[in-house]
């Protein structure tokens, strides 16, 4: 007997555990509900979420309610008859009234090892804090943010390079292979939800566009990991010569052992052998960070030797000044 599912997600992170679900359409009757088509690019052109471009794609019916507050909207879900809803993602509050609906509640996808890094941006915390692992928790949501107890949780480890976007395509691809797995036994009623601990509670913040602008006082590796946590938002950025510096990749090394330490921002050329050579690192206090990706104001993004070879004059200026 098919169950009913109501899928609730709307952006990239959640097409994979929609893809997942719909590979099983002998086990599920699945309805998707995501947000509306928003203007998006230089002409305002609207725009659908890619949940429902993958919805429609997979030919499962789509629905883009602008509230989810509307009682039209509420009677209409009733009448579906869930059995349970997944929410992945969906980018706004569920009232308790929608959560209440399926016979075997509503389940959410989120990307952290909760209860660490609850909220709305746990891949980037993860990154920022310096975590070495992260991973997926499926919950049956209550009231709270992100405080239900645990139906399942498997461990992602986060590379030394990872962006956010890297970082969430792997969280996706686990979460929607632990959904796969687990909804089923949900569905079945064989797995009991365990409440989250108490300790280990670490809580998000939404990010604002001046975390962005570089301070080169803080430390090498802090610096690093902040140009992986905000790609593509809000960016990393210093200034050169009055010109946007945009910082795309970098990473943090310790200061050359035979160079003279130079003030924060200070941009020199390390030299070394083979194909590494003359790559341009910035000051810290407490060491460099290694330029790999920039774009410069009006410019495509390049390699950032190549910034070297372009503009030789940056060598010895001070970024951010």
């Amino acid at each position: 007997m098919e169950a009913n599912v109501v899928f609730m997600g709307t952006p990239q992170f959640a097409v994979p555990a929609l893809r997942a679900l719909a590979q099983d359409r002998n086990r599920y009757n699945i309805t998707v509900v995501t947000r509306p088509d928003r203007p998006a690019g230089r002409g305002g052109r609207l725009t659908p979420p890619p949940v429902k471009v993958a919805a429609e794609g997979l030919g499962l019916p789509v629905l883009q309610p602008e509230t989810l507050k509307d009682p039209d909207f509420r009677a209409r879900l009733a009448s579906l008859r869930p059995d349970v809803t997944v929410l992945v993602a969906y980018g706004e509050y569920v009232p308790t009234a929608l959560l209440d609906l399926p016979r075997r509640g509503s389940i959410n996808l989120h990307p952290s090892l909760l209860p660490r890094w609850r909220g709305s941006t746990p891949i980037q915390s993860a990154i920022l804090a310096g975590d070495r692992v992260t991973g997926v928790t499926i919950i049956l949501m209550d009231s709270g943010l992100d405080t239900g107890p645990i139906i399942a949780q498997r461990s992602v480890p986060i590379g030394p390079e990872d962006t956010a976007p890297e970082l969430s395509e792997k969280l996706a691809q686990a979460g929607a292979e632990l959904l796969a797995e687990v909804l089923p036994a949900w569905l079945n009623g064989q797995i009991q939800p365990v409440p989250q601990p108490e300790e280990g509670v670490t809580l998000t913040r939404m990010l604002r566009k001046e975390d962005g602008l570089v301070d080169w006082h803080l430390p090498a590796e802090e610096i690093a990991r902040r140009v992986r946590a905000f790609q593509p938002w809000p960016g990393t950025h210093t200034t050169w010569q009055g010109r946007r510096l945009n910082i795309v990749r970098a990473r943090s090394l310790p200061a050359p052992p035979e160079a003279t330490p130079l003030p924060p921002g200070t941009v020199s050329r390390l030299a070394s052998a083979g194909p590494d050579a003359n790559r341009p690192v910035v000051w810290t206090p407490d060491g460099v960070l290694e330029l790999v990706q920039v774009q410069l104001e009006g410019k495509p993004v390049i390699e950032a030797r190549a910034l070297l070879s372009g503009y030789p004059q940056i060598v010895g200026s001070r970024l951010g000044t």
